[in-house]
Parts: structure tokens; C-alpha cells; sequence
């Protein structure tokens, strides 16, 4: 076992688990509402690239379990999928920010909320990386 391993490691922490947990339930409702505004009409540039990206984190993020053993692959993973959900709470602060539709509001919302949390799980990754060596760590015999 190597001496001062910790979760983050060998997998996700307590704070990990629950904000990939809550990140992906908040991309989940993007993705419901988005995918319901489109079907009734909705069109453009934005709503498109919001679908897809909540799409692609309902999709892939659970994968992000899978990686945490791997601390360099689960950093680099969260880091992309939150630059993309930024520009997803821009597009929606933007269009949306004005409206009185509950369901709009909804969406930035919970896009907010996906990015939060994307932010302090790169934040603790990167913690995890740099504080506790990385892929330096040696094994005792």
C-alpha cells in the first residue's frame, strides 16, 4: 500500500462522489427541459449546443467513477466539461436571464449549479494531485 494514500486516489471521496452525483442529476434535468423546449420548437445556435452538452455529460460523466483511480485522467476530464459548461451558463444567462418562464429560469439554474460543482471537483482534484504527489507516490516495502 503506499504510505499516505487517500481516497482521491484509489477513488472518489466523499465530496467527489456527491457533487458528480449532483452534477450529473443537474445534467440530467438541463437535458430534460432543453430536450422538451426543442421538441416543442425551440431552435438556434444555443439551445442546440446545450442539448448537446448536457447530452454528452448525461452520457459520459459517469465515467468519471471509472477515472478517478487515475487522478491526472479525472482532472483533465472535469476540466474540459467545465470550460463547456460555462459557455452553456453564458448562453443561457444571456438568452434567458429576462424571461418569466419558469422552465427557462430552471434551465440556468441547474446549469449554474452543473458548473459549480465542476468547479470544486477540478478544485479538489487538483488539490489531490499537487498536495499528495500525484503519480510520484512510492510504494513502501
Amino acid at each position: 500500500m503506499v504510505r499516505g494514500e487517500t481516497r482521491a486516489r484509489t477513488g472518489l471521496s466523499f465530496f467527489a462522489l456527491l457533487a458528480s452525483a449532483i452534477v450529473w442529476v443537474s445534467a440530467v434535468i438541463v437535458m430534460g427541459i432543453v430536450a422538451y423546449l426543442v421538441s416543442r420548437g425551440w431552435g438556434g445556435d444555443h439551445i442546440i449546443y446545450e442539448l448537446v452538452i448536457s447530452v454528452l455529460t448525461t452520457a459520459f460523466y459517469p465515467i468519471a467513477f471509472f477515472l478517478a483511480v487515475f487522478p491526472g485522467h479525472i482532472l483533465m476530464f472535469n476540466l474540459v466539461f467545465s470550460y463547456l459548461w460555462i459557455v452553456v451558463v453564458s448562453f443561457t444567462a444571456s438568452d434567458w436571464t429576462q424571461s418569466h418562464d419558469n422552465l427557462l429560469l430552471t434551465v440556468e439554474a441547474f446549469s449554474f449549479i452543473v458548473f459549480f460543482f465542476l468547479f470544486f471537483i477540478v478544485a479538489h482534484d487538483w488539490h489531490y494531485a499537487f498536495n499528495y504527489g500525484g503519480a510520484r507516490t512510492r510504494a513502501v516495502v
